[in-house]
């Protein structure tokens, strides 16, 4: 895989515009930091169209929902898809409860997502395959992962990241999976988060016409430095694997993550 987004993020250093959750947003911005992005945490419904204006990509996380949190997103997301800033959601745990099914719901009917990242039991939901999940967790079930992803690209017209201990990424007519990270990963609040954010970084420095592209890259930057800084590590050193996972994202270059991501094309 060849890495052509990475420099280009930390020489622009776009602004990623994140309407988040009070868990991740410290940690995201410091990734997003770390990464070399800019990150903003702004929730007032009333200036969402100015802020779309300076964006470089909008993410809308669903973690933790409120009625103003959700106006912001609606009217950020019709900016964004004005301004023609992509658009990345994070549908946090969107199986358990109605407000956040009906959130998700009115999201998609009033705005264009570029990428849509969650775990097995979020894009499980929307492609509507049944599955078994609690929460934020990823559950399980005997679905096709791949075919979850597929699905939901489909239905939704974008990009679709169902991430986990392998990472499938479709838009639809093809599909990669990615075969790195570490047991860490779920060890760790808002590390999903982060990868969403991670992705709006991707896509907000890359063509419109490369979403699938972008996207793939930014999973593999993200997976591949999680790996090199859970090196040396123990399953019990989640600490320590979180703020060498920000270290890793500041220095892991474009060639060390083309020599040691594990990629498999599928159609």
């Amino acid at each position: 895989m060849h890495i052509q987004y990475l420099d280009k993020i930390r020489k622009h250093n776009p602004l990623i515009h994140n309407i988040t959750n009070l868990v991740s947003a410290n940690f995201t911005a410091n990734g997003l930091l770390a990464l070399g992005a800019s990150p903003m945490m702004a929730e007032s419904p009333d200036e969402m169209a100015e802020l779309a204006a300076l964006s470089g990509a909008l993410v809308l996380n669903l973690g933790t929902p409120s009625d103003e949190k959700v106006a912001a997103m609606l009217n950020a997301g019709a900016a964004a898809n004005r301004a023609n800033v992509p658009i990345v959601l994070d549908p946090v745990a969107v199986a358990a409860s109605a407000l956040r099914r009906n959130t998700v719901s009115k999201l998609a009917q009033n705005m264009q997502f570029s990428a849509i990242r969650g775990n097995a039991g979020e894009l499980a939901y929307l492609a509507g395959v049944d599955w078994q999940a609690k929460g934020v967790d990823a559950g399980s079930g005997s679905a096709d992962l791949a075919q979850i992803a597929q699905t939901v690209a489909q239905k939704l017209n974008c990009v679709a990241i169902l991430s986990g201990e392998v990472d499938y990424i479709a838009d639809g007519k093809q599909f990669i999976s990615l075969h790195n990270g570490t047991t860490l990963f779920p060890k760790v609040t808002a590390s999903g988060c982060l990868l969403s954010a991670v992705v709006g970084a991707f896509l907000a420095v890359a063509p419109r016409e490369n979403v699938f592209q972008a996207a793939a890259e930014a999973v593999a930057v993200y997976t591949v430095a999680g790996e090199l800084a859970a090196q040396d590590l123990s399953p019990t050193q989640s600490g320590t694997f979180a703020w060498k996972l920000l270290d890793t994202l500041a220095a892991v270059s474009a060639e060390q993550v083309a020599q040691l991501v594990h990629l498999q094309q599928g159609n």
